[in-house]
């Protein structure tokens, strides 16, 4: 569906009421009875899990898997697949300057994007009443998938032209790529960048923001807002997400929610940063409800905060921690 994000995002902002946008598909996975080896490889599975939890809570948008390997799976990386797991790569397949020069950018029929492709079409279609947010990996994080993340640190001060021609490659696919769920209908993506926080402000510009821009320059419009997730930034390289120009910016719970939304433009949204894990998964519903309180009122002075979660919600959260969480979000705009 047709919507204006432009005029969303300024409807977040000038609405008395915090948002909430929660990063989570895995508890929809559960809702429909399926397991996430199905929806990360079947299109239709995923998009059942994402209209039930669309169906169930009154999010701001509706999201899909954050899953960071069906780029490096596309490129020809070794997956890991587990029945009630995440998938992740196996291994490295990038070695030398002479694998990355070797390294052909591949067609958007390879691995499982077509899956995903699928995923955000049926979505797009079926969720109306509100925005759906693709998903991406951002190109630092896709480089360091390819060529091993401990690898690439070191590749980026011994070899910058050959980690600059990778990036390259990574940056081309990851653009198609979001060309082509920007045509499903999806109103927007999640571009995670996690492995970009590992740098310092200046080797964040250079060696991802850079590169990111690139992308958000070529896809983002009134139609389609990239939201540009780090949850490895602990609070150093926000600047450097900032010059990138997306129209969001989604924060992870390493980092103080308010000191890095003092950084973000007033205009774009700053999203975040309850711990997936030590609060959505292991929380009590009492500890959730407080800690989500605790983060509405420190951040009640930023009008362009959407509360969510730090990164994307884990197999097996507890709806009990979710109902808390959409409770006390509830509770606190009944005041407002």
């Amino acid at each position: 569906m047709k919507i204006n994000m432009t005029e969303w995002a300024k409807a977040v902002i000038d609405s008395k009421k915090v948002m909430a946008v929660p990063i989570m598909t895995h508890p929809g996975i559960e809702m429909i009875g399926r397991r996430v080896i199905d929806a990360v490889s079947d299109g239709e599975v995923h998009f059942n899990a994402v209209r039930a939890l669309a169906g169930r809570y009154d999010t701001a948008a509706a999201t899909v898997i954050m899953d960071l390997t069906v780029e490096a799976e596309a490129f020809g990386a070794d997956i890991a697949f587990e029945p009630d797991e995440v998938p992740a790569v196996r291994g490295h397949m990038l070695n030398s300057a002479d694998d990355i020069a070797r390294l052909q950018v591949p067609s958007l029929s390879a691995g499982r994007v077509p899956a995903y492709l699928k995923a955000n079409l049926l979505a797009a279609r079926a969720i109306t009443d509100r925005p759906v947010l693709a998903g991406c990996i951002g190109p630092f994080s896709l480089a360091g998938r390819l060529y091993d993340m401990s690898e690439i640190m070191i590749l980026i001060y011994q070899n910058p032209e050959a980690a600059a021609m990778l990036l390259d490659k990574c940056t081309d696919f990851i653009l198609k790529y979001c060309i082509a769920l920007k045509k499903t209908g999806a109103n927007g993506v999640v571009m995670a960048e996690p492995a970009a926080g590992l740098m310092s402000d200046d080797d964040c510009m250079r060696f991802s923001s850079v590169y990111v821009r690139r992308i958000v320059e070529a896809v983002q419009d009134d139609y389609f807002t990239v939201v540009l997730h780090n949850c490895g930034n602990t609070g150093q390289c926000t600047n450097a997400m900032t010059v990138t120009g997306a129209a969001a910016y989604h924060f992870g719970n390493k980092c103080d929610m308010e000191q890095v939304s003092r950084q973000v433009p007033p205009t774009a949204l700053t999203m975040g940063n309850l711990d997936p894990v030590s609060l959505f998964k292991s929380a009590t519903p009492g500890e959730m409800r407080r800690a989500t309180t605790d983060l509405l009122r420190k951040m009640s002075n930023y009008p362009n905060f959407v509360i969510s979660s730090g990164c994307d919600t884990p197999p097996h959260t507890p709806f009990a921690n979710i109902d808390a969480f959409f409770e006390a979000v509830g509770e606190w705009n009944s005041k407002l």
